[in-house]
């Protein structure tokens, strides 16, 4: 594993160019590379203090300049070998993005916890929690984890959430709700193990949620129907198959709330690669839909949606076709999504070619259960 230092906005070009390019690169000829017992060195030297940095982790395999083991800077140790890519850095050999945060004293430590790139259900397992954070306009530190609020969209659970990890507790639970959601009108606390029973059997409505991780195979070829045509569409298109996918889903939900979940899609896309895409009917609205997200080498398939009308058509098992075609044309070798445990979608996706690596739990109370809609 190597590691690479850089910030939301030169990732997100390099996404859409295919390449990551740095002024060291054209100054110096070569871009700057760490393991990670050494990145620490570099970010305290260049960003001591900073809260955006993100660590773009890297598959050596892929890279296809050379990389040479040179000296840093005189006041890095005497016998300390940086690598340096000569050319530049392929999105298709990052494996993996991961915001890295100073310690309280402004100062940075080797980080841990980054997926393995050869570990396809660690990389999965990180991306939600990769783009949560990355998206957050406020993070709010908790014991075991962190908890992301956002005041423009105070109706997504998706993104106003926690995130802990290990075991804790029902009362660490309930504390970390608290603490970061106290004056939202729910809980969503995301979570690796099942939370422990004593939460669920008192009287404040707390439920439970199982996710599982499907991978696709990398051998697996999805077909799609001939006669389907799925095309590439803006956010605004897509609206027309979201707002009354939740309606439906929810009902009762207010106008405000839908306008909430439409607002925030458009949020993702600063800072990963998104696509949009749709199956639209005569009057050009869309009768189906899904969004592809693209991280470097990993993307995830959000949202497969289709109008109950429509149906039995093969329409969803062509999106997913056409979302995984562009993932691979990406040179994503991890393409992933979600299905709850205890619902029919699971084998569909199984019998399309996806693999179960693993779960995550959601915990939630109060408010509506955004169960079965496409992103609560």
């Amino acid at each position: 594993m190597l590691l690479h230092i850089t910030t939301a906005a030169p990732w997100r070009v390099a996404l859409a160019a295919g390449s990551h390019v740095t002024p060291s690169l054209r100054s110096e000829g070569f871009i700057h590379l760490s393991r990670p017992d050494q990145v620490a060195l570099p970010a305290n030297r260049l960003y001591a203090g900073r809260d955006d940095l993100l660590l773009l982790v890297l598959d050596p395999e892929r890279l296809d300049a050379e990389v040479r083991w040179e000296p840093g800077v005189p006041t890095d140790p005497e016998s300390m070998r940086f690598p340096h890519l000569y050319g530049p850095l392929p999105v298709a050999a990052v494996t993996s993005v991961v915001p890295w945060r100073p310690g309280p004293e402004g100062e940075f430590s080797e980080p841990t916890g980054l997926p393995d790139p050869a570990d396809v259900a660690a990389r999965a397992r990180r991306f939600d929690r990769s783009l949560a954070e990355r998206r957050a306009p406020i993070l709010v530190p908790v014991p075991g984890g962190i908890g992301t609020r956002d005041p423009r969209v105070p109706a997504s659970y998706e993104h106003n959430a926690v995130w802990l990890d290990g075991a804790p507790s029902a009362a660490a639970i309930e504390a970390a709700g608290d603490l970061v959601l106290g004056d939202a009108a729910h809980r969503r606390i995301v979570l690796d193990v099942p939370p422990p029973d004593e939460l669920l059997v008192g009287a404040d409505g707390w439920a439970v949620d199982e996710e599982r991780i499907l991978v696709l195979d990398r051998a697996a070829t999805v077909a799609a129907p001939d006669e389907v045509t799925v095309v590439p569409v803006t956010g605004e298109v897509m609206a027309g198959l979201w707002a009354p996918s939740w309606r439906r889903d929810l009902p009762g939900v207010s106008d405000v709330a839908v306008d909430d979940l439409v607002r925030r899609e458009a949020f993702a896309d600063a800072h990963l690669r998104i696509v949009d895409l749709a199956v639209l009917g005569p009057d050009g609205v869309p009768v189906a839909g899904t969004q592809l997200r693209i991280d470097g080498a990993t993307a995830a398939v959000e949202a497969v949606l289709c109008d109950p009308d429509h149906r039995g058509a093969g329409l969803a098992t062509a999106l997913v076709a056409s979302a995984v075609t562009r993932a691979r044309a990406a040179g994503c070798d991890v393409v992933w999504l979600l299905a709850y445990a205890d619902d029919w979608p699971r084998r569909w996706y199984e019998r399309l070619g996806f693999v179960d690596v693993g779960a995550r739990w959601v915990a939630h109370r109060r408010g509506r259960r955004a169960r079965r809609s496409p992103h609560p």
